[in-house]
């Protein structure tokens, strides 16, 4: 488990990890603060912020330096694995713990352990992605897969534990510039000919903006669902200018957030998941029903019903859909991968795509009998540091993250009491070593070179020397108002998880204004 606080931000799936602990599975950890997952784990890799390439790399250099890979696998299944040998050679171990922190033993422990246990998974999230070098962390756990064999069947493979419900349906579904619906790439003719016949359309040959393009002065006017980038965007300042700039902005949301409040000239009420017909995709691939259980209030519609009819008042010769199924079989007649996913199929556990005729049962395992894409390409992957590191004026790394009570920018789980009795206020996490003179749960001033906010001070060993955290709910002291809008320029993915802060004492003489950003 690298770069994923499971049992705080996946709880439901941390219930599988802890049972299959119980029954003498073995768990490593790799982060940089003592999550709770570290309590069970046979060993915490508690590496540097930002270092998870030399980690990786070192574990790779072990498996291939003692003869550990799955030569057979390799060679029926994979190419580039010469390459990959020359790109780690110089990731030692002993390299790797001056870099890392990590023990030179643990890594070399581990490695062996991952290469030996037939039965192997790596399970990753934010904290891997959310770097400038956030491709090149998957790159190097999925080269870590393809050395071993650990993949197409039961109980090994590499996971991605999404960040939000159906994220994985979301991108399926073609909310990614790059891509159509099915992962059909835009740039090509014959999939845009058959999309753009359907829906009677033209479509254009390149991708479209990123979040943090549109957000940077590509775009006049913003159709935003379900999001709030004012608090979940890094440096909100930043996001702040771009939504101000902007000549227009729609709004679709259960709830009204911080981003409509303060820019947003429309605002469409949407319903929630209990309020609408549908179906959600998780991280095995799986497509299931959610169906709705109480109408929504007021003049609130399902999401695909406000689209339809917005774009039909816009003049798009757009059909009025009657059901949500009607929707998804659209998808599923354009996309091979969901040919046989039909709600009718859909009655007990979902399917798993690709699955392309109804007398297909679904792909349980997506490389079984070797990768999709034929062979499994390893990816040397070079160390790249941190967009910002500390220095004198500021000390400190600052990580960011979420908390069990409460999910993202909180705009739904504030709101709830009981909730909010487990935690309502913003803090931050210090090591004891930079503490000074810090009291516990004493207000302290955290700023970084996009502004200053303030949070009570918890104080103990969760996060190494040197290293401070903050959860990112809290719109009194949102945490992005300090963080990096440094991105990996390959996706777009903001570097939450490292910049450069420093830390004050706020004397308890001293009353503390309400914050504002910078």
């Amino acid at each position: 488990m690298i770069g994923s606080n499971t049992t705080e931000a996946h709880p439901v799936a941390a219930l599988r990890m802890k049972e299959a602990v119980r029954k003498g599975a073995t768990l490593v950890v790799a982060d940089p603060r003592a999550i709770w997952l570290t309590k069970i784990a046979k060993r915490h890799l508690q590496l540097r912020p930002g270092t998870d390439v030399w980690l990786l790399n070192a574990m790779l250099h072990v498996i291939l330096a003692e003869g550990l890979e799955d030569a057979t696998y390799v060679a029926e299944h994979t190419e580039g694995i010469d390459e990959a040998r020359a790109a780690v050679a110089a990731y030692t171990p002993e390299e790797a713990e001056r870099v890392t922190g990590v023990p030179a033993e643990a890594i070399r422990a581990t490695a062996r352990e991952y290469a030996l246990e037939p039965n192997a998974a790596i399970f990753y999230t934010l904290g891997i992605t959310e770097h400038v070098s956030g491709v090149d962390n998957v790159w190097a756990l999925a080269n870590l897969v393809l050395a071993t064999g650990h993949l197409g069947r039961r109980a090994t493979g590499l996971y991605a534990m999404r960040g939000q419900n159906n994220v994985q349906g979301g991108v399926d579904a073609g909310a990614n510039p790059h891509f159509l619906p099915g992962y059909h790439p835009v740039e090509s003719a014959e999939h845009r000919a058959r999309f753009a016949a359907a829906w009677n359309s033209e479509l254009p040959e390149t991708p479209g903006y990123r979040l943090d393009e549109m957000l940077g002065g590509a775009v006049r006017a913003l159709y935003l669902v379900g999001e709030d980038p004012a608090q979940t965007d890094p440096n909100a300042h930043h996001v702040e200018a771009g939504l101000a700039a902007l000549d227009f902005l729609v709004m679709q949301d259960i709830f009204l957030n911080d981003t409509a409040r303060a820019h947003a000239d429309v605002v469409f009420p949407a319903a929630c998941y209990a309020e609408k017909d549908g179906t959600f995709t998780n991280t095995e691939r799986r497509v299931s029903r959610v169906r709705k259980a109480v109408e929504p209030p007021g003049e609130a519609r399902a999401d695909w019903e406000i689209t339809d009819a917005f774009a039909r008042a816009l003049g798009a010769d757009w059909p009025a859909y009657p059901t949500a199924e009607a929707v998804w079989d659209e998808f599923a007649d354009l996309a091979p991968m969901w040919n046989g996913i039909r709600y009718d199929r859909l009655e007990e556990n979902g399917i798993q795509w690709p699955c392309p005729d109804r007398s297909h049962p679904g792909t349980v395992f997506l490389h079984e009998g070797g990768p999709e894409r034929g062979r499994g390409h390893f990816q040397p992957v070079a160390y790249q540091p941190p967009d910002e590191l500390p220095d004198e004026e500021y000390p400190l790394t600052l990580s960011t993250g979420r908390t069990l009570y409460h999910y993202n920018a909180a705009s739904m789980t504030r709101r709830e009491a009981g909730i909010r009795d487990k935690l309502d206020a913003p803090f931050v996490e210090i090591n004891r070593a930079d503490a000074g003179g810090i009291a516990e749960s004493g207000d302290v001033r955290i700023t970084t070179r996009r502004g200053t906010l303030v949070a009570a001070a918890r104080i103990g060993e969760r996060v190494p020397p040197g290293t401070i955290w903050m959860a990112l709910h809290f719109v009194e002291a949102k945490a992005n108002w300090l963080t990096n809008d440094a991105v990996d320029p390959r996706t777009g993915t903001g570097e939450y998880k490292v910049c450069a802060a420093r830390i004050e004492p706020i004397p308890e003489s001293v009353t503390v204004a309400p914050v504002t950003g910078g």
